[in-house]
C-alpha cells in the first residue's frame, strides 16, 4: 500500500537529478567525439563545411556544456546552448537515418533511429529545465 504521507520530490530536486543525468551524458558524448570522431563524422550532412572540425568542435561543446551546468552563473546560458546543440544536431541524425550510413557500433534500424527522434525533444526539454529557464509541465498554479 502506498504510503500517502510521502512527499514528492521537489522541483529542484528534479532539476539537479536532470542535470546530474544530462551532465554526465553531454560529458561522455563529448569524449566519444573527440576520442572517436570517424562515426560522427560520417553522419555530418554534406552542407557542413569541415565535418571533422565540426565534430571535434560539437565535442568541446558537449564538455563546456556539461561543466556549465554546475557553474551557476554560467548555468543558463549552458543550457541554453545544449538545447540549441541538441536542435542543430538533429539534421545529422536525420542522414544518418534516412541515408542509412553504417557506422559500425550504432544500428541502422528504426529500432535505433525512432527512439532517438523521439528523444531529441526530451533533450532540449531537459536541457531548459534542469537550469530552470523553463517550469513546464511542474509550475505551480496560482
Amino acid at each position: 500500500m502506498r504510503n500517502l504521507n510521502m512527499k514528492s520530490p521537489s522541483v529542484e530536486t528534479l532539476r539537479i537529478i536532470a542535470r546530474l543525468a544530462l551532465s554526465a551524458f553531454y560529458f561522455a558524448a563529448g569524449m566519444l567525439h573527440l576520442r572517436s570522431p570517424d562515426g560522427f563524422v560520417l553522419i555530418v550532412p554534406s552542407f557542413v563545411p569541415w565535418p571533422a572540425d565540426v565534430v571535434w568542435l560539437t565535442g568541446w561543446r558537449e564538455i563546456v556544456g556539461a561543466i556549465g551546468l554546475f557553474i551557476p552563473h554560467f548555468r543558463k546560458a549552458a543550457a541554453v546552448g545544449l538545447a540549441l546543440y541538441a536542435v542543430c544536431v538533429f539534421p545529422a541524425n536525420i542522414n544518418h537515418a534516412f541515408n542509412h550510413i553504417d557506422v559500425g557500433v550504432v544500428p541502422d534500424s528504426w529500432w535505433y533511429h525512432a527512439p532517438r527522434f523521439a528523444l531529441q525533444p526530451v533533450l532540449v526539454w531537459s536541457a531548459l529545465f534542469c537550469a530552470g529557464a523553463i517550469d513546464w509541465p511542474l509550475r505551480h498554479r496560482r
